[in-house]
């Protein structure tokens, strides 16, 4: 169920590095700047840069987008960026720039910038076509002309790296849907496109279920069907109309910048201004209450079902169930410090170091531990969905009353219902409310903290 890893998270983040490399090498090149005024030139272009791409979504180049596509974002992109330019030379004093030699910086910038994205474009879909990297292996439910078509189009161009592994006709087999979910698992099928034309809307949410619950990419062909009401969103194969089924906020650059730099901004105020004094003074209590370490590591499950160690102040006397048996109230391993960490949840503290290398935010679904992730994967419907997002110290589900033991199943499906709707309806204010709720749960103590 894990799903396959994309470049495309290594890839932005050196494009962008490069892009603002040639900002700062052209700016000294043209303008012969003073180390100050580079520095100075050079953060406020790197600032504008990055707000303006995540803005005009200049780095949103996928494997199936034109190149007059890339030519129209790098135009309008460039175009904003020259006016801040020259606002920014309109507002310095310290130096005098002749406007010819602006221009000449600007349009030197477009032509290094524009020709790497290209580079990078043209390398990938060579290394795709080529070398058969970083595919995406695919099948086709539903066999009609617009399949065909689609089917044509994956196997006509290799260079956007879709791999076509079958179809599956809903006419010639009444079994398609088990054979085709069975094929999936088989196979490692990445995405599945449907046809809205050859399936009912019983066999729809079928395949809807299986894609959340196992992580697979779900796309559809339109028809006439009433699915051009709701909001999805669209993109074109060739001419070809694809809708994806869910689209979450926190995928958009924007929004993941936005919550990565919060989550960098809070982790390292919580990190330095609280854990730097905490951390020793309650160190040196859990060591003169019971042996063991301070720290307290378990296996849990994250992003894309990637496991990874959350960290805790121990709470607990040292035994060998910690990783199997979940907290019950009256727990007799939980100690007398752990019991007062535990009611205030400050034994969670630790997972802002995780928060702080990428592994965790600060708000989102909370992680399980593995067994339980596998155990839940295979009775609750759609729990895999909460996988599509980082794991969070706090989340929805928990100041809604669903924290702590699972005591029945109805406390783990309504835990799932809020983790859904958290990644489909996110926003900066709907995290900034959730860590408000979860500081003032703390201070008054939660009858499920235990």
């Amino acid at each position: 169920m894990k799903r396959r890893g994309r470049y495309i998270g290594f890839l932005r983040p050196i494009t962008y590095l490069i892009d603002i490399s040639i900002l700062s090498a052209l700016a000294f090149f043209w303008f012969r700047l003073t180390l100050n005024e580079l520095l100075f030139f050079t953060i406020f272009n790197a600032l504008s840069w990055i707000i303006l791409s995540l803005k005009s979504k200049f780095y949103e180049v996928y494997r199936f987008t034109k190149v007059y596509k890339i030519l129209s974002q790098s135009f309008e992109h460039f175009l904003l960026f020259t006016l801040l330019v020259f606002f920014y030379f309109s507002l310095y004093q310290g130096f005098e720039i002749d406007v010819p030699r602006v221009f000449y910086y600007l349009l030197s910038v477009f032509g290094g910038v524009l020709g790497v994205k290209l580079l990078i474009t043209f390398l990938l879909k060579r290394y795709r076509e080529f070398y058969g990297g970083n595919l995406r292996k695919t099948i086709i439910i539903g066999e009609n002309l617009r399949t065909k078509q689609l089917k044509a189009f994956f196997e006509e161009n290799p260079e956007f790296g879709y791999k076509f592994s079958k179809m599956f006709s809903t006419k010639k087999n009444k079994d398609f849907l088990e054979d085709s979910f069975q094929y999936v698992l088989e196979q490692d099928i990445d995405e599945i496109y449907c046809s809205m034309a050859a399936l009912t809307q019983k066999q729809i949410n079928k395949i809807v279920d299986f894609a959340d619950n196992n992580l697979r990419v779900l796309k559809f062909l339109p028809d006439t069907k009433d699915i051009y009401a709701k909001q999805l969103k669209i993109d074109y194969y060739g001419y070809l109309p694809i809708l994806s089924l869910r689209k979450i906020p926190i995928e958009e650059p924007f929004n993941q910048f936005l919550k990565r730099a919060t989550d960098i901004i809070f982790s390292l105020f919580v990190i330095i201004f609280l854990l730097s004094w905490l951390t020793p003074i309650l160190a040196i209590i859990i060591k003169l209450e019971s042996q063991g370490p301070v720290f307290f590591k378990q296996p849990r499950t994250g992003i894309n079902f990637k496991e990874f160690n959350c960290f805790k102040y121990r709470s607990m006397s040292v035994s060998g169930t910690s990783h199997r048996v979940h907290t019950r109230k009256n727990d007799e391993r939980i100690t007398k410090i752990g019991l007062f960490l535990r009611k205030t949840s400050m034994d969670e503290l630790p997972q802002f170091f995780n928060v702080l290398i990428g592994e965790m935010s600060v708000v989102g679904p909370r992680p399980h531990m593995t067994y339980q992730t596998e155990m839940f994967a295979e009775k609750v419907d759609k729990f895999m969905v909460r996988h599509f997002v980082k794991p969070g110290i706090t989340g929805l589900a928990q100041i809604s009353g669903y924290r702590g033991e699972i005591e029945t199943d109805k406390d783990i499906i309504n835990r799932v219902k809020y983790d859904i709707f958290y990644l489909e309806n996110w926003s900066v204010f709907l995290d900034i409310k959730i860590i408000f709720i979860t500081m003032i749960t703390a201070f008054k103590g939660d009858k499920k903290a235990y």
